[in-house]
């Protein structure tokens, strides 16, 4: 049997690791295939298509020159670029016609390229044939939606196969401090490997199903969530398994032991991640809707190899898997009634502290996370320039840099207004009457031209003076190029008072663009936020009413979890504002951060608490509490770190998200291990005693705390 389950999960991991590779290639990073299809943005986006050709992206050049630009300089530049050998995916043959900076020194180009195509390739390719089809150029920049989503795939290229290796090299190590065996830690890793593996296999052929949509990021939180999850839920296997091979000689016994007394938290604490996702499938973005059941099924073969391979493994291997320390059987020697609480080693002498000065460490701690929250107040978490989403270097972002030098700063990158001719005059003067509003274009048969306040009746209908505006269902398309380059704060200020202005003219004009996508996204992502925290603290909540059978103790678990995410956060804003100076943070990160740190540090908390609960049936709530603490001191501190240099691995990505991301589980994780497992949760359930489990009938039970003098340390006898 254990040979074909260890044969079963060899051939997963064979056809996983083949996937793997593949699982980016099925991603998007098009921020607007996410929204809802109800806001503004992606229903321009969809009666855009029909006023250019449908499945096109479009990237700006910009080219800079050392001397100012001839009367003739202009059109040699322009046949320059449309002669470029064709490139797959770029339509130089259907540029716009070049725009000269004020200055002459500067120029640029919308050049059109396929979205359905390798995009990253064709983005290269043009920039490699432009420096060389514009000579006289001193700077060449490829920029706008393609050029960023270029390098965002750039960022996203081969950096799995890598963030793969931090990650279980980081992991590999701390098992080894840990365990000091060099072969428990290749099982463990090779538990973790085959339940990725797993999850990759049916998250692949849902994507290529076309049954859910990858966003870019999604593999790698895949990847950090599974090895994280199941290295955590290997350890506390592994730290009953050694109980039990302490008491029996058999290893057949003691893994059926194992399983019997660690399946039930191990279970918990996966159903509380997989409810805690499962609750992203409300949000409004598509993102964050199939990243819950995506994560969800690494979860659950995180489980599936925690209960059967890894048990299988070890079975295997037997006392040896712990070489070069023996692991020995004390002929019937109960390890779980020992004398834990007088012993000298760590726990046992936190143990004491918390039985001794219980009150002041709660209320020390508690203090402690109350101060580090107060850092909220400094959360910059409405949105950040998504020119800064890409870490390091980025020639599309350096290019938009040159462009606000020398035109408006949303030259390239305008809003999209979409109205029926009949009130198109009235719009115009709408959208020209906005702060912030630098020109206007409207889309010709000829390409687009230019509208001025001056020149508005131009286009009047009935009027017939050339060029006449492209009409598509009775409607024109008016570009809106903005004062501020259209990542910003102020470009999206802009857009909404720019909705504002045109609501007074008719409620069903619509605008888009890529700064309107922003707008958008971001404001889904508030509601989001505000929806989703409260709907996974009730499902936790209620999931751990069930496995603790008691009211108060779940209480505790979730307020405690919750206070330590608001600490970590706080510092978190502190260092991202003081130390690195980001410009800002989407508003997913606090609620990715949140679904992560509660569902993920409540686990550690279930390791305490159903243990905590096995040892008051015994000893008594406060001695349960106590013992509880001892036992799974050791493990639970060895899981947060694991799991906080799983998370810090995402660090690796030059993403902004990403390294936003890393940094807050991993300290809202060491947080929680060191602070809330150890101190804050231990020493409130002692304080509160068996009322920590009411309403149940352990609450009722009239078992004795033990006294100081109980827990206090045996003097050494000598032999």
């Amino acid at each position: 049997m254990t040979a074909v389950v260890i044969a079963a999960w060899l051939l997963i991991l064979l056809v996983g690791g083949r996937m793997f590779s593949q699982l980016n290639d099925l991603g998007t990073n098009d921020r607007v295939q996410f929204l809802p299809s109800s806001s503004e943005s992606t229903q321009v986006n969809e009666v855009q298509d029909k006023f250019r050709q449908q499945g096109f992206i479009y990237a700006v050049a910009v080219f800079t020159f050392d001397e100012p630009l001839g009367e003739r300089d202009p059109a040699l530049i322009e046949r320059a670029v449309r002669r470029i050998d064709p490139i797959e995916g770029v339509f130089t043959f259907n540029a716009t016609p070049l725009i000269v900076a004020e200055d002459r020194v500067a120029a640029e180009m919308v050049i059109p390229l396929d979205s359905a195509g390798e995009l990253d390739e064709s983005v290269a390719a043009l920039r490699a044939e432009l420096g060389g089809a514009v000579s006289q150029a001193s700077g060449v920049y490829v920029t706008g939606p393609a050029g960023f989503a270029a390098d965002i795939i750039d960022a996203f290229s081969g950096i799995d196969g890598m963030l793969l290796l931090v990650a279980l090299g980081a992991v590999f190590l701390i098992l080894v401090v840990v365990y000091r065996s060099p072969l428990l830690p290749v099982l463990v890793l090779a538990t973790s490997l085959a339940a990725l593996c797993g999850s990759v296999i049916i998250v692949s052929g849902l994507a290529r199903s076309g049954a859910i949509l990858l966003a870019g990021q999604t593999q790698g939180i895949l990847l950090i969530l599974v090895v994280g999850a199941t290295t955590n839920y290997a350890l506390l296997y592994i730290s009953r398994y050694v109980e039990e091979l302490r008491r029996r000689e058999s290893k057949w016994e003691a893994t059926w032991a194992a399983l019997k007394r660690s399946w039930q938290p191990i279970l918990a604490s996966g159903l509380t991640v997989i409810v805690a996702l499962m609750v992203l499938l409300v949000s409004q973005l598509d993102s964050n809707r199939t990243l819950g059941p995506i994560a969800s099924i690494g979860i659950v073969f995180a489980l599936l190899a925690s209960f059967t391979l890894l048990p299988a493994l070890l079975l295997w291997a037997g006392r040896a898997a712990f070489w070069p320390r023996k692991v020995a059987a004390f002929s019937g020697a109960d390890v779980t009634r020992a004398d834990v609480l007088t012993g000298d080693g760590l726990w046992a002498r936190l143990a004491r502290l918390v039985a001794k000065r219980h009150r002041t460490v709660w209320i020390v701690t508690t203090l402690a996370l109350v101060v580090m929250a107060l850092g909220l107040t400094q959360l910059k978490a409405d949105g950040s320039p998504s020119s800064e989403y890409v870490m390091g270097e980025s020639q599309a972002r350096e290019g938009l840099h040159v462009l606000a030098e020398h035109y408006p700063a949303g030259a390239g990158t305008p809003a999209i207004v979409l109205v029926d001719t009949e009130r198109m005059l009235a719009t115009t003067e709408a959208i020209l009457a906005v702060p912030g509003v630098d020109s206007a274009r409207i889309t010709t048969l000829a390409g687009p031209a230019p509208i001025t306040a001056a020149g508005v009746q131009t286009f009047a209908p009935g009027v017939g003076i050339p060029p006449a505006p492209l009409v598509i269902d009775d409607q024109v398309l008016l570009e809106v190029t903005l004062d501020d380059a259209a990542d910003t704060l102020a470009a999206e200020k802009t857009v909404r008072e720019l909705r504002s202005a045109l609501d007074d003219v008719g409620d069903d004009i619509l605008v888009g663009g890529q700064t309107a996508i922003d707008v958008d996204a971001n404001a889904a992502a508030i509601v989001d936020r505000s929806l989703i925290v409260p709907l996974v603290l009730l499902c936790i909540l209620g999931l751990l009413v069930l496995l603790l059978r008691s009211v108060v103790a779940p209480l505790l678990v979730v307020g405690s979890v919750a206070l330590s995410y608001a600490a970590a956060l706080g510092v978190s804003a502190i260092v991202f504002n003081v130390v690195f100076g980001f410009g800002g943070a989407d508003p997913t990160v606090p609620l990715f951060a949140f679904v992560f740190l509660i569902a993920l540090g409540v686990d550690y908390n279930i390791f305490l608490m159903t243990r905590a609960r096995e040892e008051s049936v015994i000893h008594g709530a406060r001695e349960g509490v106590l013992r509880s603490l001892v036992f799974t001191g050791g493990v639970i501190t060895s899981a947060g770190i694991v799991l906080a240099a799983t998370f810090a691995a995402l660090g690796v990505l030059p993403l902004l998200f990403m390294a936003q991301i890393a940094f807050i589980v991993a300290f809202g994780v060491l947080l929680d291990t060191f602070v809330v497992r150890t101190l804050l949760v231990p020493a409130l359930a002692y304080d509160l005693g068996r009322r920590t489990w009411w309403p149940s009938a352990l609450s009722r039970s009239e078992s004795p705390a033990p006294s100081p003098e109980a827990v206090r340390p045996r003097e050494r006898v000598s032999a």
